[in-house]
Parts: structure tokens; sequence; C-alpha cells
């Protein structure tokens, strides 16, 4: 389900990109890049389409892209870091290690007397 989910989101989110690369710019910075489709759709009527149609993808893109959150919540059941508990520690103290005895105190190459 999460997969087909996935791919369903995947392919609205590249529709919404080309729909929206297909609108004119009215900003005029870039509009000489884009937009002119020739006699595709003239008018009105393309911009009364582009707009409906990228209000729709937009729409079944948060659709899905809630759909997604959810379903990865309910699937993934493993608790954040945050909720464990610390831990102060070993509870009883640690048994005493006896101290090594001290290395011989004698030179290692006899000194003449």
């Amino acid at each position: 389900m999460f997969t087909v989910l996935l791919v369903i989101h995947l392919i609205i989110a590249a529709s919404l990109v080309g729909v929206v690369l297909l609108q004119r710019s009215e900003g005029g910075a870039l509009g000489g890049l884009g937009g002119g489709q020739g006699g595709f759709m003239t008018g009105r009527g393309a911009a009364n389409v582009l707009t409906r149609t990228t209000a729709i993808l937009f729409g079944a893109f948060l659709l899905t892209s809630i759909l997604l959150s959810i379903l990865g919540n309910i699937q993934n059941k493993h608790k954040s870091i945050l909720d464990t508990p610390i831990d102060s520690g070993p509870t009883q103290p640690a048994p005493a290690v006896p101290a090594p005895a001290p290395a011989p105190t004698k030179p290692a190459v006899p000194l003449p007397e």
C-alpha cells in the first residue's frame, strides 16, 4: 500500500511541476524563456485550464503527502530516543578489585660491588 501510494505521489509531483512550467510567466523576468505555446490554447481558456489543473494536482499532492506521513507513522513503531529513560548506571556498587602487586625493584643489570 505504501509503495503504491508513493508511486502515485511521485507521478502527481512530476505532473505538478510540468503544469507549473507550462503556465505563462506574469512577472516578466522569465517571460521570454517559456510559456509560449503558439496555437495550442489561447486566451483565457489556457489560463483557466492550467489554473484548475494546478489546483487539482496541488490538492492531490497534499492529500497523498498527508496519507504517506500517516502510513509511515503507523508502520514505524520505533520510539524516539528522547522517550527512553536515562540509564543512571549500575544500581549496586562495583566489587573492589585488589591492587596489583608492586613490581620488583632489582635492577635489570647487576651492579658490581
